[in-house]
Parts: structure tokens; C-alpha cells; sequence
């Protein structure tokens, strides 16, 4: 008769013991209550999913047994090639020390790094359905995609994604975070906050990578990148055009708030001597959005055609991202902000595109649509005070109102000596630290 793998059974005795509270910083982050739902909890290496678990063991075992809360990593080399059978062994184990908890208290389980199991999706789908057990599941691999988990498991998750730190929780992380809103701040609060804001831009979320000198932090962040091309691209996909591949991630993390069409990248990338058609262009652009690495934000439009004619403009998942692989040394104060506040937008679960006057061409950074169907337009500009930038981006909100009805307006700007250099009747102009923390939490 087959026994309880020892190194299961060591993991089970230590996850049954009582444990302090991590040392971590707080997320933003809440996992929705619906019934009979096992939660995935994915995104991007590194970015801090495995903590987030353990708060939320943490929280759980605020107000009940340390056995009401169990967590597991399988992300152990004696653990490898385990059969499945043993997560049948594991929960019997659990069981007879505590039988008095079968069918009568809901018992959560947050099992990191599963998808190491074969066949992890056919115990949990059964499990969930035959016991009182809520499943929280988390990985770094492709195969813990939201898609992929949503197949495997049928319809039963719900995905929940954790990005590097937002603007919010990195202020947090350094015990910076106001305690009063704006208008309450006193000068030299906001002095600390905007310079924060700066040093945010720059060095971006990871966790990780907090207070880090630059000569440590960007080879830290070329690493992570590199082990999501390696891990979750080239080894899950089988991907044969590795030099084309990192082509593309380096274009698209140097180039924030880029425009992206499979046509121009399949030139670029041909023009390069890496010998690719555009289907391969378009199914590598899938992979690497897929890993979390870039969003890429559609135009604003009702129809297929059009949308699909036109290019969709791309931002890396995080800011760090673009000092790490940007060799050109320029400021990237401009495209920097924009990334921040989609990568917010992103956050707050809200539906983005961009919007472009068909007449006159001119441009909205961000349309979002909440699940109401309330519309802001959100158009981000660095410098108000150069040129005629300020006029061209008020014009391009005007007329992106007139085709928008019922849209709200915003102009999100660096500081708020330049928010105070801007008036206009219909348009609210706001610092852009100011939006990023007074927005709704997810």
C-alpha cells in the first residue's frame, strides 16, 4: 500500500503549526468571495505571489486554528515528478488528525508552485466538489496562466493577478504612505511624495528590487526578464527563434507606450537577419503578453476591422523595466508615467484602450470602463509647459468628449505646480501621484 511521501509529511507537520505573520508588506490585493470558486493567483515572476499567499494564510488564522489554514510549496527537487496519488495521501493525512473539521468547517489550502504535480487540476476539481475545502492555488510557470488554469480546471477558478507594487504599496513598503488625503498634506508631505514618485518611475515595484542602488537593481530585473523567456517562454513553447524573441521583449520594454503591429515588428525583427513571418511575430507576441511581461492596449472602437488595422500600443508590466533594458540614456520621463498609470488602470480591473479622432488624428492615452459602464478619459502629459503640448492634449480631450458622451475627462500631469498652470472648464487636472493614490483599491 503506497505511504505519504516523508518530505509531504514533513511539509504537513510544519504547516499545521502555529506561525507568526510575515514580515511583508501589505497588499492591495482581495481574492473574491464566490462560492465553490478555486482562486488562481497568477502574474509575472517575482512580482510576489508566494507572500501574498501567506498573508493570506496569515489573515485566516487571525480568528481561527492554525489547521484551518494550510500552506504547501511543491517547489522542492525531492518533490519532483510526484504522482497525484499523493495529494489523495496528503489530505487523508490531514483528515485523520483532524476529523472533527471533515464536512463541518470550510479548511482553506494554498498550494504554491502545484502546477510541479501532473494532474493537479483533476485533484482539486474533485476535491472542491466532495469536501469542504477552499483551494488557493499560485505559480511562476506557463502552465499557471489564467487561461491555461481556466481550462484545466473548467470553469471552477477565478484568476486573481499580483503586479510588481503599485505607487501606493511601494510608499507603504518604505513606511511612506500618507495617512491623509491631498488636500490635508502639508508641504512637506508632498515634497516626500513627489519625490517618492520620481525614485518610483525609475526603479518601478518588484519587490525585491526596493532600495536597491541602480548597479544591483538592473541586472536583477535583466534577470527576471531573462528567466520568463527562458521558463515561460522557450521551454513551455518550444520556441526555435530565440534570438527574434529577445529581439522583440528588448523593443518592447525600451519603447513604453510604443506603437506595436505584428506588420512593423515582423519588418524590424526580418531587418535584424532573424528570418520570421508574421504569423510567428504574432504568436511570440502572444507568449510574451501571456507571461505578463507587456500589455498591449487595442484602440478605442466598435469595429473588428478597424481595430485590428490599427496598431495597439505597449506597456511593460512595470516601470523598473524600462531604465533595466533602455540603452539610450535619454529621459523617459513621459513614457514612463504613462506606463505607471495604465499599469494602475490595469490594477483597478478596469477595460482600456486608447482613442483616436478618425478626422484629425489626434490622440487619447486611455479610455476606461469600469464594470458599470462609467467611461474616463485619461490623457497624461509629463510637461504641460513645452511647446504646444498643452494645447494639442486639451484639443485631443475635447474632441474625444464630443465623440464619447457621458465620459469624464482628466489630465493627469508631473506635479501640482504644473496642475496649477492649467485651467479648463471640463477637463480635471490632477498630479498623477495624487490619481495613483486616491484611486479605488481592487
Amino acid at each position: 500500500m503506497a505511504s505519504l511521501n516523508p518530505v509531504l509529511l514533513d511539509q504537513l507537520n510544519r504547516a499545521l503549526l502555529p506561525t507568526p505573520r510575515p514580515k511583508s508588506t501589505r497588499r492591495d490585493i482581495y481574492l473574491p468571495d464566490i462560492p465553490g470558486k478555486v482562486h488562481a493567483v497568477i502574474g509575472m515572476r517575482r512580482a510576489g505571489k508566494t507572500t501574498f499567499l501567506k498573508q493570506l494564510q496569515a489573515d485566516r488564522r487571525e480568528e481561527n486554528p492554525p489547521e484551518h489554514a494550510i500552506y504547501l510549496s511543491f517547489d522542492d527537487d525531492r518533490l519532483a515528478d510526484l504522482d497525484v496519488s499523493q495529494l489523495d495521501l496528503l489530505l487523508e493525512e490531514y483528515y485523520r488528525r483532524h476529523p472533527d473539521l471533515r464536512d463541518s468547517v470550510e479548511v482553506h489550502w494554498f498550494l504554491d508552485e502545484v502546477q510541479l504535480v501532473e494532474g493537479w487540476e483533476r485533484f482539486v476539481r474533485r476535491v472542491s466538489d466532495t469536501e469542504r475545502v477552499r483551494f488557493v492555488v499560485s505559480g511562476s510557470s506557463a502552465k499557471m496562466l489564467s487561461r491555461e488554469v481556466h481550462t484545466s480546471l473548467r470553469g471552477r477558478s477565478v484568476a486573481t493577478v499580483v503586479s510588481p507594487f503599485s505607487f501606493r504599496e511601494y510608499l507603504r513598503h518604505r513606511e511612506d504612505e500618507p495617512q491623509e488625503p491631498p488636500e490635508r498634506w502639508t508641504p512637506a508631505t508632498r515634497s516626500l511624495i513627489e519625490e517618492r514618485f520620481r525614485a518610483y518611475l525609475r526603479a518601478g515595484g518588484f519587490p525585491e528590487a526596493q532600495g536597491l542602488e541602480t548597479r544591483d537593481r538592473i541586472p536583477l530585473l535583466q534577470g527576471y526578464v531573462d528567466s520568463v523567456l527562458l521558463r515561460d517562454v522557450v521551454e513551455r513553447y518550444d520556441v526555435s527563434q530565440v534570438g527574434a524573441l529577445r529581439w522583440l521583449v528588448r523593443f518592447l520594454l525600451r519603447n513604453p507606450a510604443g506603437k506595436v503591429s505584428v506588420r512593423k515588428l515582423t519588418d524590424d525583427i526580418s531587418s535584424q537577419g532573424h528570418a520570421v513571418g508574421r504569423d510567428t511575430v504574432g504568436t511570440l507576441l502572444d507568449h510574451v503578453t501571456d507571461a505578463f511581461l507587456v500589455d498591449l492596449v487595442p484602440l478605442a472602437t466598435e469595429s473588428d476591422r478597424r481595430q485590428s488595422r490599427n496598431p495597439m500600443v505597449g506597456y511593460p508590466v512595470d516601470t523598473g523595466l524600462v531604465q533595466a533594458f533602455d540603452a539610450s540614456g535619454r529621459p523617459r520621463t513621459g513614457h514612463t508615467l504613462e506606463t505607471a498609470v495604465f499599469n494602475e488602470l490595469n490594477r483597478r480591473g478596469l477595460d482600456v484602450s486608447y482613442v483616436k479622432d478618425p478626422v484629425s488624428g489626434s490622440e487619447v492615452d486611455f479610455l476606461s470602463r469600469d464594470y458599470e459602464g462609467n467611461d474616463d478619459l485619461i490623457q497624461v502629459c509629463a510637461d504641460p509647459t513645452v511647446g504646444t503640448t498643452l494645447d494639442r492634449e486639451l484639443r485631443a480631450l475635447d474632441e474625444a468628449v464630443s465623440a464619447h458622451r457621458g465620459a469624464s475627462a482628466t489630465l493627469l500631469v508631473s506635479s501640482r505646480d504644473e496642475s496649477r498652470r492649467v485651467s479648463h472648464p471640463t477637463v480635471t487636472v490632477v498630479p498623477a501621484y495624487e490619481w495613483l493614490l486616491t484611486g479605488p483599491a481592487r
